[in-house]
């Protein structure tokens, strides 16, 4: 096994992207937003298996090309076995972008992209200012990142009080804890057009994921069953572990006992009555931020 975390999670990015986006809402950015009209060269920082490759090269003019940066060894490996069946022109690097900028790769790109990747960095406003310098001028930054107490709050189960099962006020306390202590930012998603334009970026605009995940009781069988293994994937509704260990986890992320508590509760609440049954509607509601350098 991999010592680095996502190379061991292959199987959840692959069974939980799709929950995400529409294609004709994708196809819509890149023609009537964006207006990619001719060939481009794209890096995508913090690439996976490739998947933002895989959504938009079929979309962009043909002849465009599309490298990949990962941390992680077995992720590139799968985007390389991927992509040679493919008749895309790309190119995948291994590299930790917060320890190895990628300082050769100034000014050759056309656009700059990443997805659910700023996130998880220490310093996302100092990997947002690397994206920005692989960028000709005139050409895009594009970032593809959540804002997790949107995304909490865009639930709804049938049958269950959304106020027991979804703690709002505790969890933005908790992701605010996180920013401050870690640097890391869920809810980053929402601060990325200001930043965009404060490290310089032009026409910065945002746009919001357009897919609604409908758990439905009258849909197809296996249909049904798919999606609700993948929003459980998505740690939708799933069981807590040990109270003692979750409950010491979170008053160490900034919680108090009895923000911890409830919290605990809340999640045990969720999983207890969320099943493959029950009808349920969610969006993910991705930021999409860009600007043009």
């Amino acid at each position: 096994m991999s010592e680095y975390y996502w190379d061991n999670k292959i199987d959840y990015l692959k069974n939980t992207r799709w929950l995400y986006y529409n294609d004709d809402y994708l196809q819509f950015l890149v023609r009537d937003v964006w207006k990619v009209s001719r060939p481009v060269s794209m890096i995508d920082y913090g690439c996976g298996f490739g998947y933002l490759g895989l959504k938009l090269l079929p979309l962009f003019p043909k002849g465009t090309t599309y490298t990949g940066i990962d941390q992680g060894e077995q992720l590139i490996q799968e985007a390389k076995e991927i992509f040679s069946n493919l008749p895309y022109q790309t190119k995948f690097i291994v590299r930790d972008i917060e320890t190895e900028p990628a300082a050769e790769l100034e000014q050759e790109y056309d656009i700059a992209v990443s997805h659910a990747f700023l996130l998880h960095m220490n310093n996302p406003e100092k990997i947002l200012q690397q994206l920005i310098s692989n960028v000709k001028e005139g050409g895009k930054v594009i970032c593809f990142e959540p804002h997790w107490v949107g995304s909490m709050a865009n639930y709804h189960l049938e049958g269950a009080r959304q106020s027991e099962i979804i703690r709002l006020g505790i969890l933005q306390k908790l992701f605010e804890e996180d920013r401050m202590h870690k640097g890391k930012d869920g809810n980053i998603g929402m601060r990325l057009p200001i930043l965009m334009s404060q490290l310089g970026l032009k026409n910065v605009g945002c746009r919001i994921s357009d897919k609604v995940n409908f758990l439905d009781q009258n849909m197809a069988e296996q249909q049904k069953r798919n999606l609700y293994h993948s929003l459980r994937e998505e740690g939708i509704g799933q069981e807590p572990a040990d109270s003692t260990k979750m409950i010491n986890s979170l008053m160490g992320r900034g919680l108090s006992l009895a923000e911890a508590t409830e919290q605990y509760k809340a999640e045990l609440t969720f999983s207890s009555v969320f099943h493959e049954s029950s009808w349920l509607a969610y969006a993910a509601g991705m930021k999409i931020s860009f600007g043009t350098v």
